[in-house]
């Protein structure tokens, strides 16, 4: 009697696992979980990725590609000086808020003659703005720790 008991009991754990396997295997999963996972999930470190949008907001995007960690802007010109104007891509490299998963290019031009032309960019003004960016997601970071 002891061994049927027994058996019984390994026949209902049993029913019961395999009650579960087929959750597992994702065909009953309700669509909706996976669009969120899907929505909220992006390839690069968060927090870089949000203070480089934030950092040049002040200029159109034409691509922001967050499972890349690319970002490009569109030309921009500064109201105050509109005979130049800069394009810029942010690329973000790691998944870790570390200085070299990040790297900014620029490309400026100047209109001469009604027709603009490449100009050199000063490295201090890459450098100056992947300084910023790095400021900005290290503080995003330590306001998420102390929440």
């Amino acid at each position: 009697m002891g061994s049927i008991g027994a058996r019984a009991c390994g026949i209902v754990l049993l029913g019961g696992a395999l009650a579960v396997l087929p959750a597992c295997g994702g065909g009953d999963r309700p669509k909706t979980d996976l669009q969120a996972a899907q929505i909220n999930t992006i390839g690069v470190n968060s927090y870089l990725w949000r203070a480089a949008l934030e950092t040049v907001s002040f200029a159109p995007l034409v691509q922001a590609d967050s499972n890349g960690g690319v970002i490009v802007t569109d030309w921009y010109a500064n109201p105050a000086n509109p005979t130049e104007r800069v394009k810029l891509t942010v690329t973000i490299l790691d998944q870790d808020l570390r200085a070299d998963a990040l790297r900014v290019t620029a490309s400026r031009q100047v209109s001469a003659n009604g027709a603009w032309t490449e100009a050199p960019v000063q490295a201090a003004t890459v450098q100056k703005l992947e300084d910023i960016i790095l400021t900005k997601a290290r503080d995003l970071r330590r306001q998420s720790l102390k929440s």
